[in-house]
C-alpha cells in the first residue's frame, strides 16, 4: 500500500547527493508513513488471509456479527484510504529529493530512473515470489509520468493530480457501461470465470506448495496489469498531489498553512466520508465478476470519496504528530515493513506455511494486524536504535546511489 523513503540530502561539502541520514528527515512524513502503514495492514490482511477476488468487495454477505461490522469498519473507514495516503508521501519524497538535488546542482533524472528501476526489481520479487496483491511495480510504472510532470507549475500539481485521480474513476464508469452493454451470456461468463478465480486461489494457497504458489502469482500478476488503467491513474494522481503539497512546504512547515489543514479535516474529510457512505449504501456487497454499471457507480463514489478523506486523515495526523511521534520509526522502516507483512502473513496463511489459509474470522483479522503492527512499532524502535535504515531500505539505496551506505549508526553520520 503501497513509500517509503523521504529523500535525499544534500552533502554541502561536496555538493552531492547522499543518502538521508535521520537528522535532515521531514519528521511528520515519517509519521505519516507509519499511520499509512497500519492503514495497509489493516487493509490488505483480508487479501492475505483468503482468495484475493474476495477481498475489496465491499462488505462481504459472508460475514455475520462482530465480523460483519469489522468488515464495514474497514470498507468505509480504511480501504482506499490509506492506500492513497502512502502514494501521496511517494510524491512528496519526490519533491523532497528534487529540491534538494536543485540545490546541490547536481542531475536529478539519472538518479530518480535508478530509484524507480530499483523499486520495480524489489516489486516483481514481491508480486511473483511472495504476495501478488503488491504494489511496488505500479509505484516503480507511475514514477516516469511523475518524472515528466517536474516542470510543472508547483501550483498546478495538486489540481493535475485531482484531475487524474478521477480518471481512475471515470475509467471505472468506462468499464461498467461496456460491460453493461454485454449480452447476457457474456455477463454470466464473467461471473463464472471470477467463482473459478477464487476455487484456484483456494487450492493452490490453501492447499498447494511454494512452486505452484509462484506459477499462480504469476498468472495473478498479468491480470492486475489490466487494472492499470483504473489503479494507474488514481495512484499518478495521488503522486502529484502529494508532490504538490511538499514543494509549497505544506508538510514540512504545516503551522505556517492553518487554512489549508482546518480546511482538510472539517471539510474535505466529512465530505469524502458522504460520498463513501453513499456509494457503500448503494452497493453494500461487490460481487466478484459483476461489474456492470450500477456496481461501477458505487465503487466510483466509494474512490472519489476516498481523496478528500484521505487528506482529511494527512491533516489530523498533521494536527497530533507531536503525540504520534512514535510512528516515526516504523515509517522510516517503511519498505521494510510492508514486505515483512508479507512475508510473515503469507507464512501464517498459506498451505507452505502454517495453513490457516481462509479460515480466521474477519474480527480476528483485524486483532491480528493491530498485534502485529505494534511488534513492527517495537523493532523498529530497537533496530534503528543501532542502525541507520531498516534491511530494505539500505538496499534500495545501495541500487540508487551506487554505493553501500554506512549501515551502522557509529559507521555514519544519523
Amino acid at each position: 500500500m503501497k513509500d517509503l523513503p523521504a529523500g535525499c540530502p544534500v552533502n554541502s561539502a561536496s555538493s552531492s547527493l547522499q543518502p538521508v541520514a535521520s537528522g535532515d528527515r521531514i519528521a511528520v512524513l515519517d509519521i505519516l508513513r507509519g499511520a499509512a502503514l497500519l492503514g495497509i495492514l489493516l487493509m490488505n490482511m483480508e487479501a492475505f488471509s483468503g482468495p484475493l477476488d474476495l477481498a475489496f468487495t465491499g462488505i462481504d454477505v459472508r460475514w455475520q456479527g462482530i465480523d460483519y461490522w469489522a468488515d464495514a469498519f474497514v470498507y468505509v473507514f480504511v480501504q482506499g484510504k490509506f492506500f492513497t495516503l502512502f502514494s501521496l508521501l511517494f510524491g512528496a519524497g519526490f519533491a523532497v529529493m528534487a529540491q534538494r538535488a536543485e540545490t546541490a546542482g547536481r542531475e536529478f533524472t539519472p538518479f530518480y530512473l535508478r530509484r524507480s528501476a530499483g523499486l520495480m526489481l524489489i516489486g516483481l520479487c514481491h508480486a511473483l515470489l511472495v504476495w501478488s496483491g503488491d504494489i511496488l511495480v505500479l509505484y516503480a510504472l507511475a514514477s516516469l509520468p511523475l518524472l515528466a510532470c517536474r516542470e510543472a507549475p508547483r501550483s498546478w500539481l495538486p489540481w493535475m493530480g485531482v484531475i487524474v485521480y478521477l480518471g481512475g474513476a471515470a475509467m471505472m464508469l468506462l468499464l461498467g457501461a461496456m460491460v453493461s452493454l454485454a449480452t447476457p451470456q457474456d455477463a454470466q461468463q464473467m461471473l463464472v470465470d471470477a467463482q473459478q478465480s477464487i476455487a484456484r486461489e483456494r487450492m493452490v494457497y490453501g492447499h498447494g506448495n511454494w512452486i505452484q504458489a509462484c506459477i499462480q502469482r504469476l498468472h495473478e500478476f498479468g491480470s492486475s496489469m489490466g487494472a492499470l488503467l483504473i489503479t494507474g491513474p488514481a495512484v499518478l494522481g495521488m503522486f502529484l498531489i502529494g508532490s504538490g503539497l511538499a514543494g509549497s512546504g505544506a508538510l514540512a512547515a504545516p503551522e505556517r498553512h492553518p487554512r489549508l489543514f482546518a480546511a482538510l479535516r472539517w471539510v474535505a474529510l466529512p465530505l469524502g466520508l458522504l460520498v463513501t457512505v453513499l456509494g457503500v449504501a448503494w452497493k453494500p456487497y461487490l460481487a466478484p465478476g459483476a461489474y456492470d454499471l450500477g456496481v461501477t457507480s458505487a465503487m466510483a463514489l466509494v474512490m472519489i470519496g476516498a481523496l478528500p478523506m484521505c487528506l482529511g486523515y494527512l491533516a489530523w495526523i498533521v494536527q497530533w504528530r507531536a503525540r504520534l511521534g512514535w510512528l516515526a520509526p516504523v515509517g522510516r522502516m517503511a519498505l521494510t515493513h510492508y514486505l515483512g507483512q508479507s512475508l510473515l502473513c503469507t507464512w501464517v496463511f498459506y498451505h507452505h506455511g502454517l495453513g490457516y489459509f481462509d479460515v480466521m474470522p474477519r474480527s480476528v483479522q483485524l486483532l491480528f494486524a493491530v498485534l502485529l503492527f505494534a511488534a513492527q512499532v517495537a523493532l523498529s524502535h530497537a533496530w534503528l536504535r543501532r542502525f541507520r535504515f531498516g534491511p530494505m531500505e539500505w538496499l534500495w539505496r545501495a541500487m540508487t546511489y551506487r554505493q553501500w551506505p554506512p549501515m551502522r549508526r557509529e559507521a555514519g553520520r544519523g
